[in-house]
């Protein structure tokens, strides 16, 4: 809660290349409630979630302090929005404070898993059963053991979903061990409603993505059980963890922008895009243009690093070492003691309120009601000092079942002919 205001006009070369901007209107909006929201969850959901369009990005415990989950959680309950757990489970201090929580699922298992790394389908329902977790997100990866993940220090992990049917079968599992609990999962999940052309074209799109899309299917057959994910959460390779190897966060991975036009323009080829909202992770929100690409894809924008400042993260980039000054990203209890929940607590509902209430003015400066209601006109982007293309030129969308009709977009044509429902590989 800092002046943010500056004089004597921006600092950006406003004619160098890739510079964007929105268009404002001469008709502005008058937002009275800027407590943008997103329900996520269909007619057959039985406990659709009204989610935030401005979440706490997947952090694990053990990747951040004790202090750091208390303060995020406590944060969230006081700003009614979202905290991902993350990969490695329900830690005590998530539930401390009672913040919403997305239950982050990966291959390990952590929180619902055997002592030999396979899935505990009652365990699952015990923690997915807390009304504090209001979705369930299943992601292929992972990470260190903890004890309330049920794994001991140095058990192997076993991966179990080696293919589309096997995401498929594990996110319809989870639905019927646990009928009601919320019926969603980002990259996996459950939707009681499909079409057959879509069943029957879905595994394709999974394979195409190549890591996970989440959307359950299969090439043959009209399975009537098949269903579609409530959401998908794309998250760039801009983002990553605090120590990754250097040659996976430079050369690893599509950036945001480039993966959510992607997984937008697959679903809209088989006709499921009605169906399935679409989150996007990014480092923090660029504003100026946070709106733009909305309109092909995101519903909702969740953030990790932007969240890490607002506890106090000053980039001193010992993340791996163990020996964070800040608190952060420590397990030192004496390091952990510098991050004073009650006072960053403040600090994380501050940054998420006058997020909103930013890009609420931005909004109105451009007439427009809520950032789902933003096209990709309204944003420009600089290719050149001479040359300006809206975001709808540098993202076209596909037409409604092009890929199941036959696409002749170089873009999608040779991997929709090479991607199988039967396995994440492409074939050539």
């Amino acid at each position: 809660m800092v002046l943010d205001k500056r004089p004597f006009g921006t600092q950006e070369d406003v004619y160098r290349e890739g510079y964007e901007w929105m268009h404002h209107s001469v008709a502005p909006k008058v937002h009275a409630d800027q407590n943008f929201r997103v329900t996520i969850g269909g007619p057959d959901c039985t406990r659709p979630y009204s989610a935030s369009v401005f979440n706490i990005s997947a952090m694990s415990f053990g990747a951040l302090s004790p202090n750091a989950v208390r303060a995020l959680n406590a944060g969230a309950k006081k700003g009614g929005f979202a905290h991902d757990t993350g990969e490695g489970g329900v830690s005590p201090y998530h539930r401390e404070n009672g913040g919403d929580l997305i239950w982050e699922i990966g291959s390990g298992y952590f929180g619902c898993r055997n002592h030999d790394g396979s899935f505990n389908p009652e365990e699952f329902a015990r923690v997915a059963g807390d009304d504090q977790i209001k979705m369930v997100e299943l992601k292929s990866a992972r990470a260190p053991a903890r004890a309330w993940r049920g794994a001991a220090g140095g058990e192997g992990l076993r991966r179990d979903i080696e293919d589309p049917g096997g995401l498929d079968g594990r996110g319809l599992y989870l639905a019927g061990v646990t009928p009601g609990v919320f019926d969603a999962a980002g990259n996996d999940g459950l939707h009681r409603r499909d079409a057959p052309a879509v069943r029957r074209q879905a595994g394709r799109v999974q394979a195409l993505h190549r890591a996970s899309l989440g959307i359950p299917g299969d090439l043959q057959g009209d399975d009537p059980d098949r269903n579609l994910s409530d959401f998908i959460v794309v998250d760039g390779n801009e983002g990553g963890t605090g120590a990754a190897p250097l040659e996976f966060m430079d050369h690893l991975g599509m950036p945001m922008r480039e993966g959510v036009n992607f997984v937008h323009n697959a679903l809209v080829g088989i006709n499921a895009r009605d169906r399935i909202r679409v989150g996007r992770a990014a480092r923090s929100p660029p504003l100026s243009t946070w709106p733009a690409p909305w309109r092909s894809g995101p519903t909702g924008c969740n953030s990790a690093r932007g969240f890490m400042f607002s506890l106090g993260c000053i980039q001193s980039l010992s993340c791996h070492t163990d020996r964070c000054p800040t608190g952060v990203t420590t397990q030192d209890p004496s390091r952990n003691r510098a991050l004073v929940v009650p006072h960053k607590t403040e600090r994380v509902y501050n940054y998420h309120h006058a997020t909103l209430h930013a890009l609420a003015e931005l909004l109105a400066a451009a007439g427009l009601d809520h950032p789902q209601t933003s096209g990709r006109f309204i944003s420009r982007n600089a290719r050149s000092t001479t040359e300006v293309r809206t975001f709808a030129q540098l993202y076209p969308s596909l037409r409604p079942g092009e890929l199941i009709d036959g696409t002749s977009d170089p873009r999608f044509r040779e991997a929709w002919a090479m991607a199988r429902a039967e396995t994440f590989s492409m074939v050539g």
